[in-house]
């Protein structure tokens, strides 16, 4: 599969190449060029999968063969040892038609445990095959870069530097990041706001002169497609559980921000609407912990 830049003007890459570049060079965002198709009767196929075997079969044809499919299976059923519920997103019932899909299972609590676990794996992997290293930087105001740093501090390939803002992220987070004991854990506090935080990540992307010659920046928040690809899995693992393709649902997600509605808004045109609401901002502790699905009346 190739992927292409949001704005058109930069080279089309493979999934590999996107993994570690981050924003493509003209400034947009790397997307696939086409999307995988499923017929309804192959996706109710997939039902009673378990997270990790309905995850491959949903990642694999993104990743296509820049990773073969056996060594994939075992990234994928790793990066999901460590959730502690063996249904790695279990869906709790509130009402007749009203179900909560549970995101807080990861090591840190954060549903971007969901994508970062499986994002350092899949780095890991391909830096060691490539004998390369790289440097990971991000932006946090909490989940984010505790996240990051769980799914990264295993990987020999990757140094990683977190820079969140002083004083301004909860105290369960920063501890979660912070008390990290690695050699490639680099935390930073700035006294600021996370704006001031991400505009110092994306300049640092804009001039890499400080980097050593044999060292590459790579992204960890949303511009990197990995992350949105492994977020995709649990709205398909969540309608396939309620009965889904035939039987149509409504995720609502509670957000900060609009980006977090791009896994749902990718696949699922077959099979779901999309509610939403923005919280007000407010001090961030975990944003996204659940998703509220609705099984809608059939219209057929």
């Amino acid at each position: 599969m190739k992927y292409i830049s949001t704005r058109g003007q930069a080279p089309a890459l493979n999934f590999e190449e996107v993994l570690l570049t981050g924003l493509a060079p003209d400034g947009g965002l790397y997307v696939p060029e086409t999307l995988p198709t499923f017929s309804q009767e192959e996706i109710a196929s997939w039902s009673g999968l378990s997270y990790t075997d309905l995850a491959f079969k949903i990642v694999q044809p993104f990743i296509g063969d820049c990773i073969p499919a056996d060594d994939l299976k075992v990234i994928i059923d790793d990066t999901y040892v460590d959730f502690r519920h063996p249904s790695i997103a279990p869906l709790v019932q509130l009402d007749k038609n009203e179900w909560v899909l549970e995101l807080f299972q990861g090591p840190t609590l954060a549903f971007k445990d969901f994508a970062l676990q499986l994002l350092g794996r899949l780095l890991d992997y391909v830096l060691e095959r490539r004998h390369q290293k790289v440097v990971i930087m991000g932006a946090t105001s909490g989940d984010t870069g505790s996240a990051a740093i769980q799914g990264c501090k295993r990987c020999s390939n990757i140094d990683i530097f977190i820079l969140h803002p002083y004083q301004r992220v909860s105290d369960v987070q920063r501890r979660q990041m912070t008390t990290v004991l690695a050699d490639n854990i680099h935390n930073i506090a700035v006294k600021g706001n996370f704006d001031d935080c991400q505009s110092m990540v994306k300049a640092s992307f804009n001039d890499k002169s400080f980097l050593p010659e044999d060292r590459q920046l790579v992204a960890v928040n949303s511009i990197n497609w990995a992350r949105i690809m492994a977020q995709i899995v649990y709205y398909f693992y969540a309608s396939l559980s309620l009965g889904g393709p035939l039987r149509p649902v409504a995720f609502s997600v509670p957000t900060v921000t609009l980006v977090i509605f791009m896994p749902v808004t990718w696949p699922l045109k077959w099979a779901c609407q999309l509610i939403s609401w923005l919280l007000p901002p407010i001090p961030m502790i975990f944003c996204t912990v659940a998703l509220v699905i609705m099984i809608l009346p059939s219209t057929t």
